[in-house]
């Protein structure tokens, strides 16, 4: 029983913190990036309202937020406070807005891993690690997707 009631509040914690971020996602992008848009889409199949900007700037934008090099991919999401790099799934975001770490500026996902959120691949998805990350740039993994 105490399982039980442990698994549903957990699931109304996800369901809660889905909701509370549902429309203060901004995504800067570089404007013909068309993996990003998808991720966007993604989101918005969630039901989280997605302001797109595309930038060419994108870099100097990842630099004045301090984002390390090595956490860096294609798009850059703002929900709150946190950022939100890559292609991150909508159910790790949940999770992380849920059950924040101590410390955490965001989360990332280096790179672009085939058959993550928005990079879909008919025949091959990569494993990755979802990473979250503190003000300093010290990153530990969050979610590790086979």
């Amino acid at each position: 029983m105490k399982t039980l009631i442990g698994k549903l509040l957990f699931l109304l914690s996800l369901i809660l913190a889905s909701a509370t971020w549902a429309s203060d996602i901004t995504m800067y992008k570089h404007p013909q990036c068309g993996c990003c848009e998808k991720w966007a889409n993604i989101l918005r199949d969630h039901g989280h309202q997605v302001t797109s900007k595309g930038t060419y700037n994108i870099e100097q934008l990842k630099n004045q937020m301090r984002l390390p090099s090595s956490l860096r991919s294609c798009h850059t999401a703002i929900i709150g406070d946190f950022i939100i790099e890559g292609h991150v799934p909508e159910k790790t975001i949940a999770r992380f807005l849920a059950d924040t770490p101590v410390g955490a500026r965001g989360l990332a996902v280096p790179g672009m891993p085939l058959g993550s959120p928005g990079m879909e691949h008919p025949t091959r998805k990569d494993a990755y690690d979802v990473l979250w990350f503190d003000q300093q740039g010290n990153a530990q993994v969050f979610e590790h997707i086979d």
